[in-house]
C-alpha cells in the first residue's frame, strides 16, 4: 500500500457538501450516427486514456433490466457520448474497447461491460476499474461520488442518474452529468497516477 496522507479512508455526505460544485466544461462529442463516429475516431485512436461511462434507461419493474443506452469516454478536455439505442455497438468502439494501449478508467466497470456485451460480444482489455486502483491508497469509499470528493475534492451532482436515457433527445442536464461522469473518471486515474509514479510504484 502507498503510504498517504492525501487522501481520507472515509468520507462523509456533509464533507462532501462543503465542496464546491463542479462539472465538465470542455468540448462534448455527440455522436448519434455513423458519419459522426467516422469523423471521431482517427481522435480516438490516437488517445492512450478515456475515463470511461454508460448510463441505461433504469427499469422500475422487479426482474426487468434496459439495453445500454449511452456510452462516454472523456479525455481531460474532450468529452465523446455514444447513443448506442442509435448507432448500436459497432465494430469500431469495439477496437477500442479491446485494445490494451487505449487504457479505460471507469468505476464498477463489471456492469458496464456486461451490458455493452449484451449488444454486441466483445473481448475488453485496457480497463481499469478505480474501486480497485483506490485501495492502494487506503481508500474505501469508493462510489464515484465519493471518490470525486476525497480525491478532487469536488462535489459532482447525481441527479440525473436515473433519469430517461433512451429519449429521443437528451437534456442539456443529461449531456452535462454523462460528459462529467467519464471526465472525473479520467482525472481520478490521472492524479492517483501520476502520485504512484512519483513514489516510485509501477502500476
Amino acid at each position: 500500500m502507498i503510504h498517504n496522507t492525501q487522501f481520507r479512508a472515509k468520507i462523509t455526505r456533509a464533507e462532501i457538501e462543503q465542496l464546491p460544485s463542479k462539472k465538465f466544461n470542455g468540448e462534448i462529442f455527440f455522436i448519434d450516427s455513423f458519419p459522426a463516429l467516422d469523423k471521431v475516431m482517427p481522435e480516438l485512436l490516437n488517445e492512450t486514456l478515456f475515463g470511461f461511462d454508460t448510463e441505461t434507461r433504469p427499469a422500475f419493474k422487479k426482474g426487468t433490466s434496459n439495453v445500454v443506452s449511452l456510452m462516454q469516454l472523456s479525455t481531460a478536455d474532450k468529452a465523446f457520448l455514444f447513443r448506442l439505442n442509435k448507432i448500436g455497438l459497432t465494430e469500431e468502439l469495439c477496437t477500442i474497447l479491446g485494445n490494451p494501449v487505449i487504457l479505460k478508467a471507469g468505476v464498477a466497470i463489471h456492469d458496464d461491460l456486461g451490458g455493452l456485451k449484451r449488444l454486441k460480444k466483445f473481448i475488453p482489455d485496457g480497463f481499469i476499474d478505480l474501486q480497485d486502483y483506490v485501495k492502494d491508497f487506503g481508500i474505501e469509499d469508493n462510489g464515484l461520488k465519493k471518490l470525486a470528493a476525497n480525491i478532487l475534492g469536488i462535489r459532482i451532482s447525481k441527479r440525473q442518474q436515473t433519469s430517461n436515457w433512451d429519449k429521443d433527445k437528451l437534456s442539456p442536464a443529461q449531456i452535462e452529468y454523462a460528459a462529467t461522469d467519464a471526465w472525473v473518471c479520467h482525472e481520478i486515474y490521472h492524479m492517483l497516477h501520476r502520485i504512484k509514479r512519483i513514489n516510485g510504484y509501477g502500476d
